[in-house]
This record gives C-alpha cells, sequence and structure tokens, in this order.
C-alpha cells in the first residue's frame, strides 16, 4: 500500500493509492442491492444515484450479474447485453463527471435464484443439487417478493472452464465498454464462489471438491484470469469468512480463508474486501468465532501488497479506529443509501438523514435519489 504522504496521520479522509486507482479519501460506498433495472438494465435514475455519491473515494456497484443464468433477484442489472453495457456507461461517465472512481462488483448467484428468473425456466446452478435454504426476490405486480429458491443443478466439471471465461469477458467489458475503473469479484455472502469454497454446499468429489485447495480452485481460477485480462491493480474481491447469508456454512471457516487469501497475494490485487461477521448484522458471532488479525497476516505474509477494506456496520468512531489501526480502507453500506453526501456528513460530524426502509428494494426515484445533501 502506498498513501499520498508518509508523514501525515492516517484518517478516514486521507487520499490513497489502490493498486491502479488513485482515491480522494479512504471512505468506500459498499455495493447495495437495489433492485430498480427492470430488464437488467440500469436506468437514467441509476446514473443519477450513484453521480450523487461520487464524493466517496471508491463507488464499488450493486452486484451485477454476468451472465443471465447469473441472475437471482428480479431487477437486478446485467453486464452481459449491449443495451446494459451502454446504460453502464451513462453511470461511470456521470461519476467521473464528478471526480469519482467506481468499479463494479461481479455477481453469479449460483443456487440463490429462482427458475422464473433463469434462462428458458431453467433449474439455477450450483456445484451441489442441494437446495439453499433462503429466499430470492421477485418483483410481481409491482412489489418486491420474497420467495423459496429453486432447486439447483449441480454444474458439470466440463461446464466449468466457460464460466472462467465468461467472468473474464464480464471484466474487460466492464472496463473498456462500460467505462469502469476496475472490478470487483463477489466471492461472498452464500453466492456461487462463496458456495464452492464452503464445505456446506460443496459436496463435488472431482478437482473442485473435497479438500481446501479443491473448493478454492474455481474461485482462484476465475481471479487469475481477470487478472491476467486487466491487470491485479484493477480488480478486487469481496470475501464473507463467517456470514450465514444465503445458507452459507462451513465446518471450518479460519483455515479455508487463510488459504484462500495466500492464494490471492500473488496477483497483486488492488484490494481484499472483508466482510467482518454476519453481513448487515452482527459484527462478532459466538458460534463462528474468527480472527480477521490472523486473516490479514496471511495475506501480507504472502507477498499480498493489495488494500485491506473492511466493512459491516461501521460508524465513524470505528471507522477511523480501523484506519488508525491499519485498515486502508472502510467500506459504508447503508448509510449511503440515505446519505449522498456522506463523506461530507462524516468530515463535520453531521446528523444522518433517516432510512426509509419501505423502498430499499424496487420503486421509484423516492427512497432512491430524493434524499437531501446538506
Amino acid at each position: 500500500m502506498t498513501t499520498s504522504s508518509s508523514v501525515t496521520a492516517r484518517t478516514l479522509f486521507n487520499p490513497v493509492q489502490i493498486g491502479d486507482l488513485q482515491l480522494t479519501n479512504r471512505i468506500v460506498m459498499a455495493p447495495l442491492t437495489r433492485n430498480r433495472s427492470p430488464n437488467a438494465v440500469p436506468p437514467p435514475m441509476v446514473a443519477t444515484y450513484y453521480a450523487q455519491r461520487a464524493t466517496a473515494g471508491l463507488i464499488i456497484s450493486e452486484a451485477t450479474a454476468i451472465t443471465h443464468q447469473a441472475q437471482g433477484y428480479s431487477d437486478v442489472p446485467g453486464l452481459y447485453g449491449a443495451d446494459q453495457l451502454e446504460a453502464w456507461k451513462r453511470v461511470t461517465d456521470g461519476v467521473h463527471e464528478k471526480g469519482g472512481k467506481m468499479v463494479v462488483q461481479l455477481w453469479h448467484v449460483g443456487r440463490v435464484s429462482h427458475v422464473d428468473l433463469q434462462p428458458n425456466g431453467g433449474k439455477p446452478v450450483a456445484p451441489s443439487a442441494i437446495t439453499a435454504k433462503t429466499k430470492t426476490v421477485l418483483i410481481q405486480n409491482g412489489v418486491p417478493t420474497f420467495v423459496d429458491t429453486s432447486e439447483p443443478r449441480a454444474l458439470e466439471t466440463d461446464e466449468l472452464p466457460d464460466l472462467v471465461n465468461s467472468y473474464k469477458v464480464a471484466a474487460r467489458n466492464a472496463v473498456d465498454v462500460a467505462g469502469f475503473d476496475g472490478v470487483e469479484v463477489h466471492a461472498a455472502n452464500g453466492y456461487l464462489l462463496d458456495q464452492f469454497l464452503r464445505s456446506g454446499s460443496n459436496k463435488r468429489t472431482d478437482e473442485y471438491g473435497g479438500s481446501i485447495e479443491n473448493r478454492a480452485r474455481l474461485m482462484l481460477e476465475i481471479m487469475q484470469a481477470i487478472t491476467d485480462d486487466i491487470g491485479g491493480g484493477r480488480t478486487g474481491i469481496r470475501l464473507s469468512p463467517v456470514t450465514p447469508a444465503n445458507d452459507s456454512l462451513d465446518a471450518d471457516p479460519q483455515p479455508l480463508f487463510d488459504y484462500v487469501v495466500r492464494q490471492l497475494a500473488s496477483m497483486n490485487l488492488a484490494y481484499i474486501h472483508i466482510v467482518e461477521g454476519s453481513t448487515g448484522g452482527a459484527r462478532e458471532l459466538e458460534e463462528h468465532p474468527f480472527d480477521y488479525s490472523a486473516l490479514k497476516a496471511a495475506y501480507h505474509d504472502a507477498g499480498g501488497n493489495g488494500a485491506w477494506m473492511v466493512n459491516n456496520g461501521y460508524d465513524l468512531e470505528l471507522a477511523e479506529h480501523a484506519v488508525s489501526n491499519g485498515a486502508d480502507l472502510v467500506a459504508f453500506g447503508r448509510p449511503f443509501i440515505a446519505n449522498p453526501d456522506l463523506v461530507e456528513r462524516l468530515r463535520i460530524k453531521a446528523p444522518l438523514n433517516p432510512q426509509d426502509r419501505a423502498t430499499f428494494y424496487g420503486g421509484t426515484d423516492k427512497g432512491y435519489i430524493d434524499y437531501p445533501a446538506l
């Protein structure tokens, strides 16, 4: 990590260099699914929404499906059609005009989907044919409705090279066509790559199942393909070692994720994005203790030099403490929903706008682009 100054005290508001990206501060807008892209195409209000929040040092887009098969929720955006890429270019242009930086989160939901969202009504895909004990969202008569996920089918071994390539193509199109400054691979929260990582969802008997090395193989092949193509300096990854989100379970996560970050160390990534605790919930789980300091040490001891981004339930006090104790970036999620000028509010310690939870998922500009700035 190289900061803009070796003498200035580390604060949330220092400029910082991460990989190929120069950021104006250490505050990151975390990916936030908002279900406002009918037919997987971001409408004009999405460009307004992100431009309003461009004072973040880095914006990570809402999770964006790399293929039609990767879709798992109604009205989430895609990155696999010309109309989608053109719409995202309008978004990134708006962010850049405001002086911001933006990466897209590459998403494949795997088994967290429904047949109504899949090509030709097919089954969702997964490492193993185990239905996730969770819900997904369908927009029915204009109203977001939570429904059970559908039974998946196990991916065949010979399908996996095409899957790896689909990530690489999405990453290349993201930077070359849609104008993103880079990509973040979503390998967290019980979605496809996390499903491969975890013993609770991966019961395969081929070279992609069984041992830690085998369960991590697909994710590492994807990361290698992307970094070989667009460069590690424009690539990040999101991991969530202990979250139970989307029926995400592993018998022993510490050695699993220690192994993962050690393997990532040689790829010269822009950053590692770690969700601490239960996504959107408790930061510490008694039933799933985890040593995040040991995880970070495993990465650095293996030669990893990417920025270390922390996430989950951070407020100003926690964030300042994290940065002063070695975190390079702090991601804020829901506070950015109601506070387009969150960076300035944190800087001057101004009150935050209250959130309208009824408008989090789906809808129009209400609760989306109508929150006031200072």
